[in-house]
């Protein structure tokens, strides 16, 4: 049962980055203690999802015009990165939300974004259907949004990847668009469109089947929509996002690249815990594991490393910010090629550290009951949500030629 959005009370007004950050730190501290718990059980966090809607959280990007606290990317990517220190799924649940509502920035109407900005200020949370299995590959959409008569569309397919669709008011679905007035796209492909759908709407139903090894408890189903009767004025334009110089990949991505380096560093504070309480090998002949000496080398590398992609992190998002004063091909690359290089290197970050931190910590430190593990899981399973190879690609490319990066919603 979906709750109203509001927690216990009701939801927090949000006026400034400093009360985000400091929000998403005290969401973080009372998620912690029971996030291993969580993911060994598989227990969805709706408690924790009812505290993330009433921290106000969930509108710090909307408008101020319309209310909200239009922080910027640095501050979304902070609030990210704080959250995925302690948990990899909660900070997963909400990215797509502000994915979508930048959508609305970018092409929503006037009406539409006085709607979903306000839903977004309430606590409401708008989940993503955009992803389908079988196509040939992610950009593939058999959904089809269809005239119906008399107005409106019906909307049928069925979605899979679902982030947070079971703890949404809000369902997005990407569709292509059979009206031949929908928007145009590049090389004749059809225009594409996002359906805002509440989540009882009659023929959506959405299966809580995610069953991956890592980021268990984000909910990231399926989703299966039949012949769903969609008014106009819940249909967003997609397609023409690209038309011109855009942040919109970019500020998606470096999200995901937030999560890589929350990761990161929560799997290096777990090593530093785990450390404290190893004994030293009989080798070393030091009276504790943090005086080992190739122990302190490699705790030192692997705190270079995630200092790094911190830092990459916090690079990007500026980027980002500054494109956005000024969009233009040249500022949006940089903005894109600043983004891929985080994301690489946060991936890089949270894989290394989650698996070493077992390294450091030595054998007690892999007991089941401590779910360290989930740190090296949830890494796996995230990092291979874009691949990092043609991130690489386009960061070669850029430097040694000057190749703009293409303008989609992965870069």
């Amino acid at each position: 049962m979906l709750g109203d959005g509001k927690g216990d009370g009701a939801v927090v007004v949000l006026r400034s980055g400093d009360e985000a950050v400091a929000a998403a730190r005290g969401l973080a501290e009372r998620s912690a203690a029971g996030a291993a718990g969580r993911d060994a059980g598989r227990v969805l966090p709706w408690e924790q999802v009812e505290q993330l809607s009433a921290s106000g959280l969930l509108g710090i990007s909307v408008p101020a015009r319309f209310g909200g606290a239009q922080v910027s990317v640095a501050v979304l990517a902070e609030v990210f990165r704080r959250l995925a220190t302690v948990d990899a799924s909660l900070a997963q649940i909400p990215q797509s939300h502000f994915v979508y509502l930048d959508v609305l920035r970018l092409t929503g109407s006037e009406a539409q974004q006085r709607r979903y900005f306000a839903e977004a200020l309430a606590g409401r949370r708008f989940a993503n259907a955009q992803t389908e299995r079988a196509g040939r590959t992610i950009t593939d959409d058999a959904t089809t949004l269809r005239p119906r008569p008399g107005g409106g569309y019906l909307l049928t397919g069925e979605k899979f990847y679902c982030t947070g669709a079971t703890f949404a008011h809000w369902i997005v679905v990407r569709a292509a668009l059979a009206s031949p007035g929908g928007p145009a796209v590049p090389d004749g492909a059809p225009g594409k469109a996002l359906a805002f759908l509440r989540r009882d709407t009659p023929g959506v139903t959405v299966d809580d089947d995610w069953d991956a090894v890592g980021q268990r408890t984000t909910a990231s189903g399926t989703v299966h929509l039949d012949e769903v009767e969609v008014e106009a004025d819940q249909v967003v334009p997609f397609t023409p996002i690209f038309d011109g110089p855009t942040t919109y990949g970019a500020r998606a991505q470096v999200l995901h690249a937030a999560i890589d380096v929350g990761i990161a560093r929560g799997a290096l504070d777990a090593a530093v815990t785990q450390v404290a309480r190893a004994r030293p090998w009989f080798e070393a002949g030091v009276e504790q594991a943090a005086d080992d000496p190739l122990l302190v080398q490699q705790a030192g590398e692997l705190e270079i490393e995630v200092r790094a992609a911190e830092a990459l992190l916090r690079a990007a998002a500026a980027a980002i910010d500054t494109a956005e004063r000024d969009l233009t091909d040249d500022s949006t690359t940089r903005a894109s090629v600043a983004t891929a290089v985080a994301k690489v290197a946060g991936g890089r970050a949270a894989v290394r550290a989650a698996s070493e931190l077992f390294e450091l910590g030595g054998t007690r430190s892999a007991a089941g009951p401590l779910g360290l593990d989930r740190y090296w899981r949830d890494a796996r399973t995230h990092t291979l949500h874009d691949p990092s190879r043609w991130k690489v690609q386009h960061i070669g490319r850029w430097l040694l030629s000057g190749t703009r990066i293409p303008r989609h919603g992965q870069l």
